[in-house]
This record gives structure tokens, C-alpha cells and sequence, in this order.
């Protein structure tokens, strides 16, 4: 057997294990009884020390240093074996002890997080976040050290390759300078017009669910290798081939939970998309996490709350939910799904003031990070940059710092993402259309595979085969990412229509 393929075999066993955990996570926030958090903890940290200490076996060393002498190997196997040398540095900064210690506290945090944004009680998750938070910095600090980087620059490194604080700060820097006065030209614009009516429910849970079972069936969900559950906060996780999604239900509003099925189907086609001859190693995993929101953002934003798809989705939405007069009309659906509000919750917010809420805990975790900023000034920060950014003031922890899973579950440096996934997907929407200019019209009909088709083509079977996001986006586009473009989209949809 050659290194390389020593290394495919080490690497299948790593991804095993990862598929493992993926099943285990759904399972903690979806059916698992609450008696059972240590137990799972416990669960958790032991096969994620497992999956560690197979990732910094080292042998591993030697066999990358063996397979980049082969000359024989094709480009997947090269660009395999360049995310392997990514993720061995990433694993080998990182002590065993740290990383047990990372995952229970993160998996105790997110429990006590559940009741404490229930409660409204920031003092309540303090001291758990506080042991996230130790375990992050030691984590940062190493793996800063190893791989001669920044802390968050090495945060960032886990979710996005390449990405580095000087260009988000950049790209942030534009839209937080640029946000403020289009969201209050939108709103200004919004309230010379006819004011959008509500559907008014109940709409019961089994009719939400099955009218979200067909739209992800419409979208090309494959139900034989996936499921939807509930969760309180919807998510799309689970294992290759088993990809596990999940959204929540509000009986007085079936537009929250249809839209989150959408966004998660985004990311779940994306899943059952890699590349099926690479699934269980580096080259064959999503190119970061940045990439992995552009698709779900693609399909929620780009594609959903276009004209041509509400055309379609009105009079279907009247029909399932029993619906008649003005409110189910589609100009009256368009002006309410386009509809702009400073709001206080990020996962509801409009598609102009979401990437503010982003920025914002952009700023706050790096502060955190950094230790400039305390976790006792954390709410207060918190409440003075949702003022800055949005224009309002959380009334309580609630809707303010305790909104989030991310931090209590350990996912810091994953906030960027969002925004740069919204950049990104207005970018490859783009793209696709001038590629395919029938996209438009087969939306109008509910028809995505136009541009499923496309995405399959140019995102989802490259899995990592491109070196970065960037790279990803300068093949599929002709360019890396352009702020410009994504503004632009933004002035053209809220200004000009």
C-alpha cells in the first residue's frame, strides 16, 4: 500500500468517526431527554479524543511527507492530500487533554444555555461560557503558535481556509459603513407604500410540515438519504448520506419555519451534493463554512423571496393552508417577504439588516477572544452595537447575547460565515443566471433544478477540490468575492423594484 493511500484508509476512519458525532449532536438537540447531558457529554468528548488522536497519530507525518514526494498522483488525490496537511496542522496544535475538555464543556454550556435564554438569564450561562471561552483562547493560542498565524485568525482557519481577520475587516468595514443609510432608505421607501397584511392562523403544525416535506422534495431533497425534525433552533447536521435537518414551528406563522426549511434544504443539498467518489476524505467535505451558507442563503434569499418564485408560491401557500382574499395575493406576499424592520433576532431578520446583527458579533468575539472584552461587559457591549449597527436596544439578554447557540456550543469564528455566504451566494446567483438565463422562469414555475443543476456542477461536486472560497468563486464566477456585486443586489431588489 502507498502513503497515499494509507492515508485514505487513516482518514475514512477520522471521517467515521465525525459522522458519529454528527448523529450524536442531532440526537442532544432534538429527542435526547434532558437526564441524559452528562452522559453525552461524556459520549461526545470520548470520540472526539478518539477522532484527535487518530488525526495526530505520528505516523501521519511521515506518510504526507512520503505522499507529496509521489509524483503519480492525480489532481484529486494532490488537492486530497493538501486539505489532509491543512487539517494535520490544525490537529497536531492542539493537546489531547484540551480538546476533551473543549467538547465537554461546550456540550454542558449548550444545555445550560437552553434554560438560560429561556429565562431571560445571562448570569445564569456566565460561568460555562466563561469555561468555553478559557478552552477557545487556549485553543486559539496554540494552534496561533503552531501554525504562525493570529488566534482568531486561527478560529477563522477552522471554519473558512485562508480566511484572515485584515479581509473580513475590510469587506465588514464597507457594509457596516453602508448598511445604516440603506436600511433607513428602505424603510423610508417601505413606508410610502401599502402596508403588507399577515396571514392570519392558526396554521397547524402537521399542515407547516407537510407543506415544508414537498418543498424540500420540490427542491430535490432526496428523503432516502435525509429527514426534517424539530429543534429550537433549526439546523442541518447529521452524516454523509444521513443528512439530518431540522426547523421549529409557530402556529401563527407558517412564512418562519417554511423559510428555515428552505435555508436548511440549501444546506442539505449541498451535503448530499459532495462528490460521491470522495465522501469519506478531506478533498470530498464542503469547502469551508462560508461557501456552505452561500447555499442555504442562495436558496432562502436569492432564490425564494424572488418575484418570480413568490409568483408561484402564492397561490400554492393559499391552497394548502385554506387561505382567502388580499393577504394571500402575491404583490401583498412579495411586499411581506421583502419586507424590511430593525429587529432584535438575527435568524429573523430581513436580508438588509441581517449582515448588521453579523458584524456585531463579529466585533464582540474577537474582543472576547482578545480579551478586551469581559464577559461581564458582554450584554452591555452587546445592547451598544445593536444600537450602532440596527438602530434598537434588545429589552432583555434574551433577545439579545443568550439569542445565539454558537458561543455556548463552542462555534467561535464561525459568525463571518453568514455574511460572507450572503456575499457569496448573491455572487454565484449571479453567475448561474447569466449561465443559465432560464433560472428566472423555472423559479416562476417552482422549479429549481435549473439552478440546482448548475450548483451541483460548479459547488457541490468541486467539495474541496479549489485550495479556498475564493478560488471556488474565481472558477465558477470569473472573480473571487466582490462586496460591490452583493450591494448592488441588495439597492436593486429594496430600491429599485
Amino acid at each position: 500500500m502507498t502513503a497515499y493511500h494509507e492515508l485514505e484508509r487513516r482518514y475514512a476512519r477520522i471521517a467515521a468517526i465525525g459522522d458519529a458525532l454528527g448523529i450524536l449532536g442531532w440526537d442532544a438537540q432534538t429527542i435526547m431527554p434532558d437526564g441524559a447531558n452528562e452522559g453525552r457529554a461524556e459520549q461526545i468528548a470520548t470520540l472526539s479524543v478518539m477522532s484527535h488522536e487518530l488525526a495526530t497519530d505520528p505516523r501521519l507525518g511521515d506518510l504526507l511527507a512520503e505522499a507529496e514526494a509521489d509524483g503519480a498522483l492525480d489532481p484529486w488525490q494532490r488537492a486530497n492530500l493538501r486539505e489532509m496537511r491543512r487539517n494535520h496542522a490544525h490537529a497536531t496544535a492542539v493537546p489531547a487533554d484540551l480538546v476533551a475538555a473543549m467538547s465537554k464543556a461546550s456540550s454542558l454550556c449548550e444545555m445550560v444555555w437552553r434554560s438560560a435564554r429561556a429565562d431571560s438569564d445571562f448570569a445564569a450561562l456566565k460561568p460555562s461560557l466563561q469555561t468555553v471561552l478559557d478552552c477557545v483562547r487556549e485553543s486559539a493560542a496554540a494552534k496561533s503558535a503552531a501554525m504562525g498565524i493570529a488566534p482568531y485568525d486561527a478560529l477563522l482557519d477552522e471554519y473558512d481556509p485562508g480566511a484572515r481577520m485584515e479581509r473580513i475587516d475590510a469587506l465588514f468595514a464597507d457594509l457596516a459603513a453602508f448598511l445604516p443609510d440603506l436600511i433607513g432608505r428602505v424603510i423610508d421607501k417601505q413606508a410610502g407604500e401599502p402596508q403588507p397584511l399577515r396571514p392570519v392562523g392558526p396554521f397547524a403544525v402537521e399542515d407547516q410540515r407537510r407543506f415544508g416535506v414537498a418543498m424540500m422534495e420540490r427542491m430535490g431533497f432526496d428523503f432516502q438519504r435525509g429527514r426534517l425534525d424539530v429543534s429550537l433552533h433549526p439546523f442541518c447536521g447529521g452524516a454523509t448520506d444521513d443528512v439530518r435537518m431540522t426547523t421549529r414551528y409557530d402556529e401563527a406563522d407558517f412564512a418562519n419555519a417554511l423559510m428555515a426549511v428552505i435555508h436548511e434544504t440549501g444546506h442539505g443539498l449541498y451535503e448530499q451534493g459532495r462528490p460521491r467518489a470522495h465522501l469519506a476524505q478531506p478533498v470530498g467535505q464542503a469547502r469551508g463554512m462560508a461557501v456552505h451558507e452561500s447555499q442555504s442563503l442562495i436558496m432562502e434569499m436569492q432564490a425564494a423571496r424572488s418575484a418570480e418564485f413568490i409568483t408561484w408560491l402564492a397561490p400554492v401557500a393559499r391552497e394548502a393552508f385554506g387561505g382567502s382574499g388580499p393577504v394571500w395575493e402575491v404583490e401583498n406576499l412579495r411586499r411581506l417577504y421583502g419586507r424590511v424592520e430593525r429587529g432584535f433576532i438575527r435568524v429573523d431578520a430581513d436580508e438588509v439588516t441581517y449582515p448588521a446583527h453579523v458584524i456585531l458579533r463579529y466585533r464582540l468575539e474577537r474582543a472576547m477572544v482578545s480579551g478586551d472584552l469581559s464577559l461581564d461587559d458582554l450584554p452591555g457591549a452587546w445592547n451598544d452595537g445593536m444600537k450602532e449597527l440596527v438602530g434598537v436596544v434588545p429589552p432583555d439578554d434574551r433577545r439579545g447575547c443568550l439569542q445565539d447557540i454558537h458561543w455556548p456550543s463552542g462555534g467561535w469564528g464561525y459568525f463571518p460565515s453568514y455574511t460572507l455566504g450572503a456575499m457569496t451566494a448573491a455572487q454565484l446567483f449571479d453567475a448561474a443566471r447569466t449561465a443559465v438565463p432560464e433560472i428566472p422562469a423555472a423559479l416562476g414555475r417552482g422549479d429549481f433544478a435549473p439552478l440546482v443543476g448548475w450548483l451541483r456542477r460548479n459547488v457541490h461536486d468541486t467539495g474541496c477540490f479549489h485550495p479556498s472560497a475564493d478560488a471556488l468563486l474565481a472558477a465558477a464566477t470569473g472573480r473571487p468575492l466582490d462586496v460591490g456585486l452583493f450591494k448592488r443586489h441588495l439597492e436593486t431588489r429594496y430600491l429599485a423594484a
